[in-house]
């Protein structure tokens, strides 16, 4: 029986295994697999935010911010992180994804520190998450459209419990910084880690990759042979793809 107790102790020191980057047993995607959809994301954003109203009224509560977004590894989890700058509504944001639920879980925080959870579903490039306010007695919907590579917009609606419908409070149309909205093209390097693009060059034995944000870094550093091995499978299985 000593071998087993062996297996059981290098099962706890090796917590990121390749299996925590692809689908669970069931086939569910896990959290990574499922927020790649939104490498898009990764990187820092200027907003243009308008309330909805009047023409007078959008000049008058007009507002810039800037959102950065990265990711972010832990524990053989893994997450996107947004932080706002001057932000009117939101002062930080965590996304996940939950396997058993299929859902994406966005907990945004306010300036007054209060924690806002909404959830929904990924479709058609449109994150639709929705909450319950009981206190103000309405539903709140947090809707993100992601454009193009380097455009997305972002509403908040909300439904008071004697309606039907929702309506829409502000929305924020966001461009990435330092890049033409044309984009670069496929020439642009692809993260080691996520896949999405690669923005930060790092070296290993030699060898240069890519990384899109300063959390792919770091988890590329904490264990380089592994991230190495499933960009070299997930490019192979591309590969294969193709040729079908």
């Amino acid at each position: 029986m000593r071998w087993l107790e062996t297996v059981a102790c290098l099962a706890l020191l090796l917590p990121w295994t390749p299996a925590s980057f692809g689908a669970d047993e069931g086939g569910k995607p896990r959290p990574v697999e499922a927020l790649r959809g939104l490498n898009d994301l990764i990187g820092s954003w200027r907003g243009i935010g308008t309330p909805e109203g009047t023409r007078e009224q959008k000049q008058r509560g007009f507002w810039t911010e800037t959102i950065a977004w990265s990711w972010q590894f832990k524990d053989g989890d893994a997450c996107l992180k947004a932080s706002f700058d001057k932000g009117k509504h939101f002062s930080s944001g965590e996304l996940r994804y939950l396997p058993k639920q299929e859902l994406f879980q966005l907990t945004l925080v306010t300036p007054a520190k209060e924690a806002q959870v909404f959830q929904g579903k990924l479709k058609n490039h449109q994150l639709l998450l929705e909450r319950e306010d009981h206190d103000k007695k309405q539903s709140e919907r947090f809707v993100l459209s992601l454009l193009h590579s380097n455009r997305f917009l972002y509403r908040f609606e909300v439904k008071p419990q004697e309606r039907s419908v929702f309506s829409k409070l502000y929305e924020v149309g966001a461009t990435k910084e330092g890049e033409v909205f044309a984009g670069s093209g496929d020439s642009t390097p692809e993260c080691v880690v996520t896949g999405g693009k690669g923005t930060i060059k790092i070296s290993y034995k030699g060898e240069t990759y890519y990384v899109c944000c300063t959390g792919c870094r770091d988890a590329f550093k904490d264990n380089p042979e592994k991230f190495i091995k499933e960009y070299q499978e997930r490019k192979a299985e591309e590969a294969k793809s193709k040729k079908r």
